[in-house]
């Protein structure tokens, strides 16, 4: 199961986070582009698990699990520490913390949905946001080392990208809440409809 191809890539995404994380104490403008360069190996592997997965019929159970969570680690180990180091200015901290929030709610959403084996699957929206958030995450890693488009620098374009990546996370993370309250919901109705089937007296029999 490890060692199958695209788990070994979904591993190996999980295992450039502390390289990533080793970029930002190295003096720029060094450590910046090799930052991008780690995030860019990150993000072409986010493609290729599953396309190898599927072209290899080599998908698991194991694997869809890992996928989502390599993903979640590295958006909330780049966001805290692009605020630590202050690529992330002033105000545009508000969409980091709603992209984090989110993903703790879909994160916690999935295991309580999974401990009952309902399976949420991942939207077209969810997945052109995800997308966004890399490119966005490259702008800012980049940052004050990156070149000028037009009137914007580097960091205007990646400030630009997360508060659109905030507003997509609030869609997605809606439709996801949406969809577990339903299943929450379902699963509250037929518990009751149970209770009250054990607490109804049986039927009385006639004798003969």
């Amino acid at each position: 199961m490890l060692t199958n191809i695209p788990n070994l890539l979904t591993l190996s995404r999980i295992f450039a986070i502390p390289l990533i994380i080793f970029t930002f104490y190295i003096d720029a403008p060094y450590g910046n582009w090799i930052g991008l360069g780690v995030l860019a190996y990150a993000g072409v592997t986010d493609f290729f698990d599953g396309y190898v997965a599927r072209a290899m019929s080599q998908q698991s159970a194991f694997g869809k699990f890992l996928d989502p969570i390599a993903d979640k680690l590295l958006v909330g180990a780049l966001l805290v520490m692009l605020t630590a180091f202050d690529r992330i200015p002033g105000v545009a901290v508000l969409p980091a913390v709603i992209i984090l929030c989110r993903e703790i709610l879909v994160s916690g959403l999935r295991e309580f949905l999974g401990g009952v084996k309902i399976s949420v699957p991942v939207s077209k929206l969810a997945q052109w946001k995800t997308t966004l958030q890399m490119f966005m995450l490259g702008f800012l890693l980049v940052g004050p080392v990156g070149p000028m488009f037009g009137p914007f620098s580097t960091t205007d374009v990646g400030v630009i990208g997360l508060w659109i990546a905030a507003i997509l996370t609030l869609l997605t993370g809606y439709d996801y809440l949406r969809a577990g309250l339903r299943h929450v919901e379902g699963m509250d109705v037929a518990a009751a409809a149970m209770e009250k089937e054990k607490s109804d007296p049986p039927p009385a029999t006639g004798s003969h």
